[in-house]
């Protein structure tokens, strides 16, 4: 019984259906009703409700002609279906449209209107009263235009799941189904809108913005996709702040008074037209030229913003607009309009007074005026032309929003259209059903629209994805200034297809662009000033990314292109120049043949060999002389070959390095010199045994016989041999580019092993230190024979160069690594062909009275004279000491003398054959002969 008087008291409240809601609506009568939410008015008037009476309801302001056009789309698409003989026949589709006032408070009170309706549509009246005047309940909504006011709405009719088709709500939060169960919309969502407008920004290079939005469901979402879109393309936004039309005086012009301070010079607004409309007019009441707008759809083409007075301020503005479609017949009904022929539409009287700026003689209007509540008009009768006056309302050649209502009513009715001719067995419901045409309910009709896929109009497929959201495009609007009477013109500068590949989504005509209202030059909206090509962008602390200072690359970098991020790195072959902006190929240096550094080792080099074979072939010429036999000519034609391989050697060392001549270069020279040194090595040791043993024995000359000098030799130099064949095998040298060096390529050899180099080296010193310790001790050894002297110095000489080669080995790099061991090379082996070859050549050549047999033996017998002498005193004194001693006295020994007698002309020869002379040593009480035999003279020579 208490449910009972519940509803009958819900009945009483609404038996008056046309009375409940707003008292002002389109209204008309039909077998399925549809509901319509539309914004008539732009806002409402703000009062402070004290609450001291009843509240009153607050009064719309502000005429919206675009939202009228929108509502009059709607009727045009129901009466085109009723008059239609294919798209539900025999069924008559009415309505009940209510102005939204662009609020919540007000679209809330009519969707309850709706919501009502459909509640007392459940409830079995026919025992309690005759309801044949009942209206039926409304099947489907068609609205509303704003976001916040389309969540609102959503969020109360998804609980009856009563069909709701927006035309112009575009936040991405009504895409969650979860939520809003029953929202739907012929409108792209927003989540592309922020994106192509991240991808404008990014196409024209822009850095620097200001961003705001609405604090509302539609502002708030899509500025918050905006940023992420932004951050992804490294874009910095300077300011980031919400507006409303509520906002009062001092807060829009705090707001203006930042964007004003601020550098940057595109401002993002995402926001519907009343909300952009005040910060549009403090900023050109303050005539605030320098800023260029990106608009969102919501206010791009805006009759509230779209006015000449604000052209100054928003010339050249750049919007998103949805594409237009085609409506036939719609211009003719618009212009048919006339409130003595209408009387199912309330909206109609208002909008001929506002349009003609007159009230009609039964205006409510009128009478307010009459009271002073309202502002005088002169009266109108209705019978005016309204092609006469322009305004918003036949503004039919960009229909936007008007087409998406009228595609929105279309699909109610195809979705109706299919319910009444379902099959039985092929249905959307439990089992395959059919929904019941006679009990027909919205959420049936829901169920219907989500599975919808027809042609309209245009040709054009119309469907709702999986979040009952409608694929679309948008087209890219640029405001210009009307050159007949300063109005806004659209110019369509190019589109956003969202549903192609990435790259290819956007397209602008820059050639149709007028930058504020007449420049071509696309502005500059950055931090910081462009970075030339040749420069990078570098961090300052503590401010954004996008500020940043221009540095300059560094060497071996570049940057061809306006604000690079990082410089980059020349390729190996490359450098950069002196501008950093390109990269030219390195020059190749290496120690070559045509330079004239290479030209004279090469002179040098050619010429140690041709002075080395000149020694060679007069040694071979004069081969059976006393100096060329006295200086062992085996063992000196074995050095001298041996000097042509150093200085041949040196050769490998200039010109490109290639990988065979890396790895024969250093063997080549380490082997040669080994065997030069061991060829010095031996035939001194030999002179040094042979002149120090008392007695020269068969045994001497056994041992020191020339097979076993080459044995010794080849023995010394087969050590480097296998020193040079390990490090080949382990660690092989290779040519290499070393790239380290500015500008230049060295080519040069990589060694392989530093530690087998200085091996090589290091036994060739060894051998040297050896070869100059014999040297020094047999330096008084008769001159003619072992040229001891000049044996030392050139060890010295060699020493020296190879000391000094170290440090400058390591020192040097490139092309002058290969120089400074050429130069090492050819200043050792100088030294030891002149040293010990260049003063016999002079005898040879220049003194050949010092080329004899009787020379030779007079140093000889001077030297074995000297020898012999020192002994003889040395055992003399020995003698003496041991018989002082023995006789236990201190009388001093008897005075001796030591006395050479020979002829003056001992060393000279006879006429016949030499003579032998035999020298006398005498001492004191006797005379002692030593003779020295010069028979293995004559046979071969002691060095």
């Amino acid at each position: 019984m208490f449910l009972l008087s519940y509803y009958l008291v819900l009945l009483g409240s609404v038996q008056l259906i046309s009375t409940y809601g707003p008292y002002q609506r389109a209204q008309k009568t039909g077998d399925i009703l549809l509901g319509g939410l539309f914004p008539i008015h732009f806002g409402v008037a703000s009062k402070d409700q004290d609450l001291a009476a009843r509240p009153e309801s607050t009064q719309c302001v502000r005429y919206n002609f675009r939202g009228f056009r929108w509502l009059q789309a709607m009727i045009f698409a129901i009466d085109e279906i009723n008059n239609s003989s294919s798209l539900l026949p025999n069924i008559t589709l009415g309505y009940r449209i209510f102005d939204t006032c662009n609020t919540v408070s007000k679209a809330l009170e009519a969707t309850l209107s709706f919501v009502a309706q459909n509640k007392m549509d459940s409830i079995n009246l026919d025992e309690f009263c005759n309801c044949t005047d009942h209206i039926p309940s409304t099947i489907a909504v068609v609205g509303a235009s704003g976001s916040a006011v389309s969540t609102a709405v959503a969020n109360l009719l998804s609980l009856f799941y009563i069909p709701q088709i927006s035309y112009a709500s575009s936040s991405r939060l009504l895409s969650n189904k979860n939520q809003y169960k029953s929202f739907m919309r012929t409108i792209p969502t927003d989540e592309y809108q922020a994106t192509a407008m991240a991808d404008i920004i990014a196409y024209f290079q822009w850095n620097w913005v200001i961003a705001v939005a609405s604090d509302d469901e539609y502002g708030r979402p899509g500025i918050e996709k905006f940023e992420k879109e932004m951050e992804e393309r490294d874009i910095c936004i300077h300011l980031n702040e919400f507006i409303s039309q509520y906002f009062e005086d001092h807060e829009i012009q705090a707001l203006v008074d930042r964007i004003e301070n601020s550098t940057a010079k595109v401002i993002v607004v995402f926001a519907s037209g009343p909300d952009v409309e005040p910060l549009i007019k403090e900023m050109a009441r303050r005539n605030i030229t320098d800023r260029l707008w990106l608009a969102s759809e919501a206010w791009a083409s805006s009759s509230l913003i779209a006015k000449p007075e604000y052209l100054d301020v928003m010339a050249g503005t750049i919007g998103f607009a949805l594409r237009p479609g085609h409506i036939p017949g719609f211009k003719e009904f618009l212009q048919q309009v006339q409130p003595k022929k209408v009387s199912h539409n309330e909206f109609i009287r208002e909008f001929w007074e506002e349009t003609f700026n007159c009230y009609l003689e039964d205006s409510l209007r009128l009478q307010e005026s009459e009271n002073g509540t309202q502002s005088s008009r002169p009266l109108c009768s209705g019978d005016e032309d309204i092609t006469s006056v322009e305004t918003p309302y036949l503004d039919y050649t960009h229909l936007r929003i008007s087409y998406n209502v009228y595609v929105a009513v279309y699909s109610i009715a195809q979705a109706l259209q299919d319910i009444l001719t379902c099959t039985p067995g092929r249905g959307l419901f439990a089992n395959n059903s059919c929904a019941d045409t006679k009990a027909m309910e919205a959420w049936q009709v829901l169920k219907q629209l989500r599975h919808l896929d027809y042609i309209d109009s245009i040709g054009e497929t119309v469907h709702f994805d999986e979040n009952a959201d409608m694929w679309g495009n948008y087209t890219i609007i640029n405001w210009h200034r009307s050159t007949e009477d300063a109005s806004v013109v659209f110019e369509e500068i190019g589109y956003y297809n969202m549903h192609v590949k990435k790259g290819s989504k956007l397209y602008i005509d820059k050639a149709k662009i007028l930058w504020n209202g007449y420049s071509t030059e696309v502005p500059f909206s950055n931090c910081s000033e462009d970075c030339d090509p040749g420069t990078r962008k570098g961090i300052i602390d503590s401010e954004p990314t996008c500020c940043f200072e221009c540095k300059e690359c560094s060497d071996g970098e570049y940057s061809n292109q306006k604000d690079a991020s990082v410089c980059t790195k020349c390729p190996n072959n490359s450098w950069s120049n002196g501008n950093h902006t390109f990269c030219f190929l390195k020059e190749i240096e290496f120690l070559s043949w045509t330079e004239p550094f290479g030209i004279a080792l090469t002179i040098f080099a050619v010429l140690g060999v041709l002075l080395t074979a000149f020694v060679l072939g007069v040694f071979v010429r004069f081969r059976n002389t006393p100096i060329v036999k006295a200086t062992n000519r085996e063992l000196s034609y074995l050095l001298l070959f041996s000097l042509v391989c150093c200085f041949s050697s040196s050769l490998m060392f200039i010109g490109e390095p290639q990988d065979w001549t890396c790895r024969l270069r250093q063997p080549a020279f380490g082997i040669s010199f080994v065997l030069c040194i061991s060829c010095i090595l031996v035939k001194t040791n030999r002179v040094l045994l042979v002149f120090e043993a008392k007695i020269p024995t068969s045994l001497h000359r056994k041992w020191w016989g020339l097979n076993l000098q080459f044995l010794l030799v080849f023995l010394c130099t087969f050590v480097q041999v296998m020193i040079c064949v390990v490090w080949l095998y382990n660690a092989p040298p290779a040519s290499s580019k070393n790239h380290d060096i500015d500008e230049i390529i060295f080519i040069t050899c990589n060694e392989g092993s530093m530690m087998a180099l200085g091996f090589l080296i290091g036994y060739t010193c060894l051998l040297a230190a050896i070869c100059f310790f014999f040297a020094f001790k047999s330096r008084k050894l008769p001159e003619n024979f072992t040229e001891a002297k000049f044996i030392t110095f050139s060890m010295l000489i060699f020493f020296i160069v190879w000391i000094s080669f170290i440090p400058a080995y390591f020192s040097t790099y490139g092309k002058f690594v290969s120089a400074v061991e050429v130069i090492a090379i050819l200043a050792s082996s100088f030294g030891l062909l002149a040293c010990l070859f260049f003063h016999k050549v002079y005898i040879i050549l220049f003194k050949p009275s010092r080329n004899t047999i009787e020379e030779v033996r007079c140093s000889t017998a001077a030297h074995a004279f000297k020898v012999a002498a020192k002994a003889t005193l040395k055992h003399n004194t020995a003698s003496r000491k041991r018989s002082g001693s023995t006789g236990g006295s201190s009388a001093s020994s008897p005075s001796s003398s030591i006395s050479l007698k020979t002829n003056g002309n001992d060393c000279e020869p006879s006429a016949g054959q030499p003579r032998i002379h035999r020298p006398r040593v005498s001492f004191g009480s006797g005379t002692v002969t030593l003779s020295l035999s010069f028979d293995e003279l004559r046979r071969n020579s002691v060095m």
